[in-house]
């Protein structure tokens, strides 16, 4: 039998959503290798919904995703079952990770996705990432405004410090923050990454965890599987790169001792020990195969207790992978500061 979904509260004052999530940019975008054709996508939503996997994360960047999504509403009539979650700032046909959170942006870039996704409201809706140069004050003013109209129903940021997250919520309540999180990445819980997971928990935000499987690295065959033809990590990400990926395979290779002893997978105990982390942590893992769609969402019957998730822990202490999670002049992006509002 499936998992039943484990249900957890977005925020201070969220609806309950499953803290298991499904992340659909490698369903909808060449970044992980060759997307998924029409009806391979639609199985896949259709699984994800009868397994209870109804909390769903797009972006207006990813690819044809919100598109999709949107034909998918109108197929199946079945808008109402799924929280949907979309992310704008990324400038659709701009430069090079180019970035715009005006205020102006902010309103024509919902529009664009409400009309994309063919909904009325959007459940979640975070800034995908701040310019730098706008402050975050005038972003959130036109998130506010929008929820005020019912174009969106919670505000959600991804990659802000906690500075940003602090001034934010002086304008308006935000239900989570995505950001980058695993047992392989922790950054987040002390000063490197701003501190922004005590901050969430000091303010009542959410974390919504991105890559919780680092990428794909925290799988059963990582080092094993041949990279499929389109398959940008090799170029893009250090740790998949020659000079790291077989130290890295060899890292996940004697994890798999940790996840047999338990009786799950390498990707099942490292979901399982993100879900541990906290009631106020989701995750949102992403996959183009129904069979792992099933085993992450089984990973919520994977229990650990305290101390299995300090030996994890402190395995990924002692065992550390080699090369940073994203390139060095990428770097600069998660953590992100808007200057002071005059």
């Amino acid at each position: 039998m499936p998992a039943k979904p484990i249900l957890r509260r977005l925020g201070k004052n969220g609806p309950l959503v499953p803290a298991l999530g499904l992340g659909l940019m490698g369903a909808s975008l060449t970044f992980y290798g060759n997307m998924l054709e029409d009806e391979e996508r639609f199985k896949l939503y259709d699984r994800a919904l009868e397994l209870g996997q109804t909390f769903w994360d797009t972006s207006d960047q990813y690819g044809d995703s919100e598109e999709h999504v949107g034909k998918w509403f109108k197929k199946t009539g079945k808008r109402d079952q799924i929280f949907i979650a979309s992310k704008y700032g990324f400038v659709k046909g701009g430069k090079y990770l180019e970035t715009d959170s005006s205020y102006e942006y902010t309103k024509q870039a919902c529009d664009r996705s409400l009309k994309a996704l063919g909904v009325d409201q959007i459940d979640l809706y975070y800034i995908h990432s701040v310019n730098p140069e706008t402050p975050i004050e005038e972003t959130m003013r036109a998130l506010k405004e929008l929820q005020e109209e019912g174009k969106i129903k919670y505000i959600g940021l991804s990659m802000v410090s906690s500075a940003t997250l602090r001034r934010a919520v002086k304008i308006s309540p935000v239900a989570a923050v995505q950001t980058e999180y695993s047992v392989l990445s922790r950054v987040i819980e002390g000063p490197g990454g701003t501190d922004l997971l005590a901050a969430c928990r000091e303010l009542g935000v959410a974390v919504v965890a991105a890559t919780p499987l680092g990428r794909g690295i925290l799988t059963q065959n990582f080092g094993e599987a041949s990279v499929e033809e389109g398959d940008a990590r090799p170029q893009m990400l250090p740790q998949f790169q020659a000079e790291n990926r077989e130290r890295n395979a060899k890292v996940v290779a004697q994890f798999t001792a940790l996840a047999k002893k338990k009786g799950c997978t390498v990707s099942q105990l490292g979901l399982a020990w993100l879900l541990k982390q906290g009631d106020d942590i989701f995750a949102i893992p992403g996959t183009k195969k129904i069979k792992y769609l099933e085993q992450n969402w089984d990973s919520q019957d994977v229990v650990l207790s305290d101390a299995e998730e300090k030996e994890i822990r402190a395995f990924f202490d002692e065992n550390p992978l080699s090369g940073p999670t994203m390139p060095e002049q990428l770097g600069h992006y998660r953590f992100r500061d808007t200057k002071e509002l005059n």
